[in-house]
């Protein structure tokens, strides 16, 4: 039985929440090296949450992105990368017009290396004066991760880019 933090054939593993999910996932899903990805919900205390139950925000969990990777064609660090690239990682609970504690910006980290990695960036991006205002992304052990219902999966493939902003 395989490590949940690890994959077969030397794959790995990475949980990010970055607001809504739906962008999150369509932008690792085109980011070389990733093979897979999944929505879902993480880091709340609830057992098998739906999408309305984390839509009150009562259960603690985040919308989230596991990805799946190639650390052999892309690094951790270059996911790190595209995570702050795509959302705004100063503002507490909210992405855009989506507000709530599932909205937070975290990284859930499978790894002590990860962790590490996480920390690093963030205190490099801190110094280097990119954000006027303060990161406020957790950077926490992965938990449980629930997948989220089928309809969300790949949501912007199949729906031609409907949704909530990226």
């Amino acid at each position: 039985m395989m490590s949940p933090d690890k994959e077969e054939n030397n794959l790995e593993v990475a949980t990010f929440a970055a607001g809504c999910f739906w962008g999150v996932e369509a932008a690792f899903s085109a980011v070389k090296g990733v093979v897979s990805t999944m929505v879902g919900y993480t880091g709340g205390t609830f057992e098998n949450p739906t999408y309305e139950d984390v839509c009150t925000g009562r259960t603690g969990h985040a919308e989230a992105v596991r990805v799946t990777f190639d650390p052999s064609v892309v690094r951790y660090e270059d996911l790190l990368i595209e995570f702050f690239r795509i959302h705004d990682p100063t503002t507490p609970d909210r992405q855009g017009p989506d507000r709530g504690s599932q909205y937070r910006s975290a990284i859930f980290y499978h790894t002590e290396a990860q962790k590490r990695a996480a920390r690093s960036y963030v205190e490099q991006l801190t110094k280097s004066g990119s954000y006027r205002r303060p990161i406020v992304t957790q950077i926490v052990p992965a938990k449980e991760f629930y997948e989220a219902e089928e309809y969300h999966q790949r949501y912007f493939e199949k729906n031609k880019g409907a949704g909530c902003h990226i």
